[in-house]
């Protein structure tokens, strides 16, 4: 057994404070930096049909006018759908701190629904009246929450700012692919042995790609086009039920369950009810969309096991606010893939000498 000389220890302990060191450095940014990676990779199939059409001699003409335009479509509807959500929680908040909670009273119309009607206005009016008194007995409870999650969000600033990061660094990848892929495949096959690495780098990408566009753009589709209904309609809270849409869609719980409180109000608070099974017949559709959606976006069915995909929504929104929900739901997907594929090798795979 070869033994360790006094200076091969200095510098293996050198090397690991420089790592160490490192790490500590870019921890604040494992996150921007990670959903840059994920969205260059999803992206960037888009970005070489739209540097075709330009040309390659027109290269950076074409990733500035990119940049530009995906900016608008990605932050403008983030930035209104964020800011309503956190204007919503400080306005809950701001409620239970003033013992003014209440969840909203139904009006008279909801006695002539058929059937249902008047039980549902006397449970509904029960829930309303009990919510303020809930709310004042469990004020600390409820206030410590509150602050929890408002400081896991990080503010409206922080995440949108989070955004545009991500989308900078993506660009910077797409912009130079052929060299970010191939640094990818050599530390892959560095890391792997052989050729393996660049198999796994391939398996890698098309999960996220997969991932990306059949559950978190439909996701984020859905979550957006009902957020736009509930503030037309003039539903309470409407960033919040399109917070739980869109974290619904994710988790694949039919979003159509969740919607449902929402065409209730609107039976309630509707001018007419014309207006309100309208809204109703709008929301059904964008509720039922990803059906029509996921075949489309994704070329083969996705694999991963819904526990994951729970657990990397929810751990990802813990550990990095909003944006962590994309990076959990992608990366437990991709480690899933590449645990698959490497059980069903039929070589090993071994860390290179």
């Amino acid at each position: 057994m070869k033994s360790f000389t006094i200076t091969e220890f200095i510098r293996l302990i050198v090397i690991s404070l420089l790592i160490l060191w490192g790490f500590f450095l870019v921890k604040p940014f494992i996150g921007i930096f990670t959903w840059g990676v994920i969205l260059a990779v999803s992206l960037f199939p888009l970005f070489q049909k739209f540097l075709n059409v330009f040309g390659e001699k027109h290269r950076k003409k074409a990733t500035f006018i990119f940049t530009i335009i995906a900016v608008a479509l990605l932050i403008v509807p983030t930035y209104s759908m964020v800011g309503s959500l956190f204007g919503n929680l400080k306005e809950t908040f701001t409620a239970v701190q003033n013992n003014e909670l209440e969840i909203t009273p139904p009006t008279e119309k909801v006695k002539d629904w058929p059937i249902v009607g008047e039980r549902v206005y006397n449970d509904w009016s029960d829930l309303s009246a009990n919510s303020r008194t809930y709310a004042i007995e469990h004020k600390e409870v409820l206030l410590e929450k509150g602050k929890s999650a408002l400081k896991s969000f990080t503010g409206i600033i922080g995440t949108v700012l989070a955004f545009l990061l991500s989308f900078i660094i993506a660009v910077m990848f797409m912009s130079n692919s052929k060299g970010a892929f191939e640094s990818a495949s050599d530390f892959a096959n560095k890391l792997i042995g052989g050729n393996k690495g660049v198999e796994m780098l391939l398996i890698a990408r098309d999960t996220v790609r997969n991932v990306v566009k059949g559950i978190l753009f439909v996701a984020i589709i859905q979550a957006f086009l009902c957020f736009v209904g509930f503030k037309l309609m003039g539903i309470p809270a409407p960033a919040i039920f399109a917070f739980i849409v869109m974290l619904a869609a994710i988790v694949q719980i039919p979003v159509t369950l969740v919607v449902i409180p929402t065409i209730l109000i609107a039976y309630s608070i509707a001018d007419s009810s014309v207006v309100a099974t309208v809204f109703t017949v709008y929301i059904l559709v964008i509720s039922i969309l990803d059906n029509v959606l996921k075949p489309i976006l994704l070329a083969k069915g996705l694999e991963t096991p819904m526990i994951l995909i729970i657990l990397g929504a929810l751990g990802g929104m813990l550990l990095h606010g909003i944006i962590g929900i994309f990076i959990g739901t992608v990366l437990l997907s991709v480690l899933h893939k590449l645990y698959v594929a490497w059980i069903d090798s039929k070589e090993d795979i071994v860390l290179a000498d």
